[in-house]
């Protein structure tokens, strides 16, 4: 039997098998097949990069082969074995990425030869790197088309380096804005309003200026001696007499909207539970369907009280205080000065 037949009757169990298959599972279903013609037309088929191998998901100690796409054939062209073996180490890893110690682990190339590889693939646009926000000096790599899961990125709180708190804060003082122009909203509505906010054609100035215009424009906020560009973002201004347009969403991360991932419903509802632990809102069951609707607080929390700034709470020396010792609440000046407040 030629190798080249070989090679189309293990494509064709390939595709009928698309999640994969194992030497077995070839050996079964092409039992005239012997053992050296069918590691010949595999062999080959790596070669021309009709056929990847990958690490098997259900038995690390395993692998598997895949019919490769058309256009991932000639996207692939040109790479040598080891380009190929480090390639679909990384593929493998998914949206989650690999690092290279774990590569170096799979694939028993060199740590050398392996940054030599991953140098190529950039310059090719397969495959690039991201920072883990839970380690910033960890670099992981995964194929270029994918977007990093939020459990590597931070999700939309994070900018390009480091905790975006301001963009959180102006979420919130967007949020608090809507809420108070409806009197009540729901996190649908929110949702809503967020979203709207990105679709529509009004810009504002960080100071609160309207400008009205198709795209975003850029204005340079002072960080203390620091110059900062950020890019406002097209949106819908609900009442030039609001004081927090909506506008105020702005873009930490050039021209990619208002951050790098789109907000989810399940981050309006972190933002919507800040204001409520912070007892600036107040969830209410204002509907007979049970949706709760959020309106700003009634009863505001004090940003201080006697109870929180008693001195005894913070005192060093609070298990040696005893009345009649040497240390007493009659002779401590900090306890007399909390009575007089």
């Amino acid at each position: 039997m030629s190798t080249k037949k070989v090679e189309e009757m293990i494509l064709a169990v390939c595709r009928k098998h698309p999640e994969g298959v194992q030497d077995t599972v070839l050996e079964q279903e092409l039992p005239n097949v012997s053992v050296n013609d069918r590691a010949l037309a595999i062999n080959a088929l790596l070669s021309a990069l009709k056929l990847q191998i990958l690490v098997n998901p259900a038995d690390p100690s395993s692998h598997i082969y895949k019919a490769s796409a058309a256009a991932d054939t000639a996207r692939l062209k040109g790479l040598t074995p080891e380009d190929m073996l480090v390639y679909q180490c990384i593929q493998g890893a998914g949206n989650m990425g690999i690092w290279t110690r774990d590569m170096k682990t799979r694939t028993n190339l060199q740590q050398p030869k392996i940054n030599k590889i991953l140098k190529t693939l950039e310059e090719r646009l397969l495959v690039k790197s991201v920072k883990s926000v839970q380690n910033a000096s960890k670099k992981v790599y995964m194929l270029y088309e994918l977007e990093p899961a939020k459990e590597l990125t931070g999700g939309p709180w994070y900018g390009p380096d480091a905790f975006d708190s301001e963009f959180i804060t102006v979420l919130q003082d967007a949020t608090m804005s809507y809420i108070k122009s409806k009197g009540d909203a729901t996190l649908a509505d929110i949702v809503r309003f967020i979203k709207e906010t990105v679709s529509a054609g009004c810009t504002q100035t960080w100071y609160g200026r309207h400008e009205c215009a198709a795209a975003g424009v850029h204005r340079v906020r002072e960080h203390g001696t620091t110059s900062v560009q950020r890019k406002l973002v097209p949106s819908a201004c609900m009442s030039a007499r609001m004081h927090a347009c909506p506008a105020i969403l702005y873009s930490a991360s050039g021209s990619q909207g208002i951050s790098k991932q789109a907000l989810q419903e399940d981050d309006v509802q972190r933002i919507i539970n800040t204001l409520d632990y912070d007892g600036k809102i107040e969830g209410v069951d204002l509907d007979d369907d049970g949706v709760e609707h959020y309106r700003l607080a009634l009863m505001k929390i004090p940003e201080t009280t006697a109870f929180t700034s008693i001195p005894c709470g913070v005192c060093p020396v609070f298990n040696e205080c005893v009345e009649g010792g040497k240390i007493s609440p009659a002779t401590c000046v900090y306890y007399q000065e909390w009575l007089d407040f």
